[in-house]
């Protein structure tokens, strides 16, 4: 039987440590007076209890909301993050030692996953028996953590989690001691309790005073440091430096001294993995979230302004296909012609969007392209009405959005934060862009994100406008002519399967695979530098991940500078019927034979062999463009995870791309990074509805959209009256006629905002593996619970929401009404 000492805990607290002192047994009658005795005996050996001394060891890796480090303590080593030092601490200064009051106070603070879920039961609980209160705590029903793309932290060097002594001194002689969080060979972390004045980019001398017993410094062992970042927690600085290098021959010294160093006590004093943690918890909800996204990006040249990509996912391939004509050519210039594009560019300034009308009229086996964007129809009201409502009455009709940003060339690299090792079997981890994707790169002026957002309950309002055309002329002005000049473009799609770097040549000759002494004879597909496409029979026996023995007879009669004999290559991808192997080169230490052979062939038979016509144009060009837009994306995402037999949304995916939505979650939220849901879907099930259908939907069914509207009444109310009483939510199904619709948007811009959100909602493929794994197992091999925290995340992941902002469109219909 355990008995809850929550309600005695205040006279726990004014006991902790007197349980030796001679007063205790006064002062503990003083303060149990009012108990009964069987409660004063039960509390009393509790008291005794927590002074006793203990002798575990606490372990909060995988169990806490933070970052555990090694703290020793008497020879004991724990491992605990920073809330759980500072109880330590605390709890160590009133009892005195390490007693079981420490013990349970440390491993009971508020960021415990465990207290964590208590507290939410409770909370559940209370919900139950005070109904008054239900408002209050259903507010915080839809809290959601803000996951950026852009945080990707790339460093070339590893970090270990190291404490030692460093003085610090400035250009004015200030001179003062500290402890190190972390150190690499050219930079360092400091931890300093203390205010000091120290500014970004100020220059500081370090002595590292801890390690002179372990290196031999000259010239007392100065070294000329840069301040490169400054962070404030709990009234800590954390401040990075960056070694300033004067090519001496000690700082050479002392660098080899730090590899070698670093190298050796790595495994005991931890790698800092907070830069891969982060990131690769951004990849990981991003690589779930760009193969369903429903924007189609397309890029446009420097010098001409033409289109030249189309970047497309599963749910945005049909955009690419609408503007095509009857010849599969694309018509995209017709959408974003230089009128349209010079409007685009202004809009861009703003931060704003454009709507853009358009339908496809079919006439004897030819294709003609209609559009005209807002502006264009708020030239001439009446024509605005006849165009509407005779587009809409076409089963082509589409309402298009389209926004512009510009391309920064910088964001098309996106290394893993993975440090190579300098093996050349794992090149191929950070290998660089090459010459021609760069190029290609840099010759890209603007990206146009394009959203379809056309809905029936739009198309439905849109009919019921004067559908007569009058004059043929006006229906003219918005047609786009056809001419002979022919606009290419290429469609790129968006996947993390395809790594491609190199080009394919189809070319079919003999191979001899051969693994453990067993042979299969096959013949190879296409090749390329460092890899094959190799067709085999009778190979039940080998598996993706295997490293096999390949010959070429054929092609060894054809050189005898190259022995393409037992060349190493790794099986890393078969087809279901286990007939089809891709191989990658195998390197361990030394060149491998077979890629120079390869890169020989290709170089003097460039004209002769033929080019893989699947393959893009450009190797490696697919994964730059989708660096580019995964932190240039518009509409943030939620993301869906299996919680149980239940969903949650509790994780939103955002690029570096100001959002009104993610403002409007911001505002509402009572805690820092989070956002909150709540006033967006409470009223109106939306969430409950939508995640009984994602049960039903299977990874390539088309997406499930559903149509919000908000008024948030912002007039003299504070932040828990808007929460509770200042947000209307109302689904395109409640306000189903044009008076309705009308009242409710007229209503909520004379109290406050109004806002339109179309959410859709897509079953997500099943995770690659394949593009997490390198920096997964660099988690593992230093902080293993972690990695199996990212893994639950990973096979959680059901669904995604993107959260289209419509309200321009939204605007016009009102407009119109």
């Amino acid at each position: 039987m355990s008995t809850d000492f929550t309600k005695y805990q205040a006279i726990i607290d004014k006991l902790r440590g007197d349980v030796a002192a001679n007063d205790f047994e006064a002062k503990f009658n003083a303060l149990t007076k009012k108990l009964t005795k069987t409660d004063k005996f039960i509390l009393k050996m509790e008291v005794k209890r927590l002074a006793t001394p203990c002798t575990r060891l606490i372990d909060l890796r995988g169990l806490v909301n933070g970052e555990c480090r090694p703290y020793d303590h008497e020879e004991r080593i724990h491992f605990l993050d920073d809330i759980a030092i500072k109880v330590f601490a605390e709890n160590i200064a009133h009892y005195g030692s390490y007693t079981f009051g420490v013990y349970d106070a440390v491993t009971n603070t508020e960021n415990n996953f465990r207290v964590i879920y208590q507290k939410e039961k409770s909370l559940v609980q209370t919900d139950h028996e005070d109904k008054s209160s239900a408002v209050t705590l259903e507010k915080n029903h839809h809290p959601a953590t803000l996951y950026s793309t852009a945080d990707y932290y790339y460093r070339g060097e590893e970090r270990m989690n190291y404490s030692i002594n460093v003085s610090i001194s400035t250009d004015d002689e200030e001179f003062f001691t500290v402890l190190s969080a972390d150190i690499s060979m050219s930079g360092c972390k400091l931890r300093i309790t203390d205010m000091k004045p120290l500014h970004l980019d100020q220059i500081v001398t370090l002595v590292f005073v801890g390690l002179e017993s372990e290196f031999h410094f000259n010239d007392e062992g100065k070294f000329r440091y840069q301040v490169r970042n400054i962070k404030l927690i709990d009234k800590v600085q954390l401040i990075g430096f960056e070694r300033l290098e004067n090519n001496a021959s000690n700082e050479d010294a002392f660098k080899a001294f730090l590899h070698d160093y670093i190298q050796v006590h790595k495994r005991r004093y931890k790698i800092n993995l907070d830069n891969t943690f982060t990131t690769l918890h951004a990849r990981i909800f991003e690589h779930f979230t760009l193969p369903k996204t429903n924007e189609l990006t397309v890029f446009i040249e420097k010098k001409t302004l033409n289109v030249k990509y189309a970047l497309s996912s599963d749910n945005s391939q049909n955009i690419y296909q609408y503007w095509q004509d009857e010849d599969a050519q694309s018509t995209l210039h017709f959408l974003l012609n230089k009128q349209r594009m010079a409007r685009l560019k202004k809009l861009a300034q703003q931060q704003s969007s454009l709507l853009v009308y358009c339908f496809i009229h079919h006439n004897q086996g030819k294709d003609y392209f209609y559009s005209a964007d807002e502006y264009q129809l708020q030239r001439d009201k009446a024509s605005r009405s006849q165009f509407l409502g005779f587009a809409s009455s076409k089963s082509s009709f589409a309402i298009l959005n389209l926004s512009l940003l510009a391309v920064d060339s910088k964001l098309c690299h996106a290394p893993l934060t993975v440090v190579n090792s300098g093996n050349q079997a794992d090149e191929y981890i950070n290998a660089p862009l090459s010459e021609l994707v760069q190029t290609s790169v840099d010759n890209l002026a603007y990206m146009v994100n394009i959203t379809d957002i056309t809905a029936d309950e739009m198309v439905r309002l849109y009919q019921q406008l004067n559908c007569e055309i009058r004059d043929v002329e006006k229906l003219k002005q918005f047609g786009h002519r056809k001419s002979q000049e022919i606009h290419p473009v290429e469609d790129v799609a968006i996947s993390y399967s395809e790594q491609r770097q190199e080009s394919r040549f189809i070319y079919q000759t003999s191979a001899v695979i051969e693994k453990d002494n067993v042979k299969y004879q096959g013949s190879i597909k296409d090749f390329s530098v460092s890899g094959l496409n190799v067709e085999l029979t009778n190979t039940d026996e080998l598996q993706k991940g295997d490293v096999v023995n390949v010959a070429f007879p054929h092609l060894q009669k054809m050189t005898s500078k190259f022995s393409l004999k037992e060349l190493s290559y790794e099986i890393v991808r078969v087809n279901k019927q286990k007939t089809i192997f891709r191989l990658r080169a195998y390197v361990e230490k030394h060149k491998h034979a077979g890629r120079t052979f390869f890169k020989f062939l290709i170089d003097r038979n460039s004209d002769k062999l033929q080019l893989d016509e699947y393959a893009l144009s450009i190797p490696g060009l697919a994964k730059a463009l989708r660096n580019i837009y995964a932190q240039c994306f518009v509409y943030p995402s939620l993301i869906v995870q299996t919680s149980g037999s239940r969903y949650k949304c509790e994780a939103l995916l955002t690029s570096r791309t100001p959002s009104e939505v993610l403002n409007k979650m911001a505002h509402f939220s009572e805690r820092q990074n989070h956002f909150n849901l709540y006033p967006f879907f409470h009223q109106s099930n939306v969430l409950k509805d939508l995640m009984a259908q994602l049960k039903k939907m299977q990874t390539n069914d088309a997406p499930i959209s559903e149509i919000v509207y908000l008024a948030i009444n912002t007039d003299n109310r504070s932040q828990n009256d808007t929460l509770n009483n200042g947000v209307t939510t109302k689904r395109a199904s409640e306000l189903n006629s044009p008076e309705l619709l009308k009242a409710f948007i007229g209503g909520a811009l004379k109290q406050g905002d109004f806002l339109c959100l179309e959410v859709r909602l897509s079953r997500t493929n099943a995770p690659d593996m394949n593009y997490l794994a390198p920096e997964l197992n660099y988690i593992s091999a230093y902080a293993i619970h972690r990695a199996k925290q990212l893994e639950q995340e990973i096979l959680s992941v059901a669904g995604v929401m993107q959260l289209i902002n419509i309200t321009p469109e939204a605007m016009m219909r009102y407009r119109l009404l």
